[in-house]
């Protein structure tokens, strides 16, 4: 499990986002850790990765299922592919670390704009890298993000306060309303 799942998770449990009976989708859930951390919370959520990680994310599901007081099930979503069974638009999308990869940049934010309604929340957790591309890759992504999207960084203080640190960031964004948009 990722640090950053870790952060995302705590920072659900404590209450920020009202989750109870809304509808959440984790996008490269990896091992499910946010997205159980949601159901345990309430919510009725798929988390979605893809096809080799399905094994893994249906065990942590089934050994957390007495925890669950939402609903949580795993399905395969490849980034940048047809969308249409996660529809209508979930009340939350959760992400932890999903931004470390040049070549998925694009179909990510495919992915997000294809997801979004003009209600929904995402939370975008991630660690921020300082070697190799990373800084690079970050600067990318959330350059051609704010092309659709507004975003919020959440401040430090309002993390879990034993789980947070300096270099793991979460950002709340919401679609950019349109004039004249329906």
């Amino acid at each position: 499990v990722w640090d950053a799942a870790l952060v995302l998770a705590k920072f659900l449990e404590t209450g920020a986002c009202p989750l109870a009976r809304r509808h959440v989708l984790e996008l490269g859930a990896g091992t499910g850790a946010v997205g159980i951390m949601a159901a345990t919370l309430g919510a009725n959520v798929t988390v979605t990765d893809l096809e080799e990680l399905q094994e893994l994310l249906m065990v942590n599901i089934e050994n957390n299922k007495h925890l669950v007081t939402g609903s949580v099930r795993a399905k395969v979503l490849k980034w940048g592919e047809d969308v249409t069974e996660f529809q209508p638009p979930p009340d939350y999308i959760l992400m932890a670390d999903c931004i470390y990869y040049e070549e998925s940049l694009e179909p990510l934010l495919k992915t997000l704009r294809e997801l979004t309604g003009p209600d929904t929340c995402v939370l975008c957790c991630y660690e921020q890298r300082t070697v190799g591309k990373n800084p690079e890759i970050e600067r990318k992504y959330f350059e051609l993000l704010q092309r659709d999207f507004e975003l919020e960084k959440i401040p430090l203080e309002r993390h879990d306060e034993e789980y947070r640190s300096e270099d793991i960031h979460i950002v709340s964004i919401h679609r950019k309303h349109r004039v004249g948009a329906q």
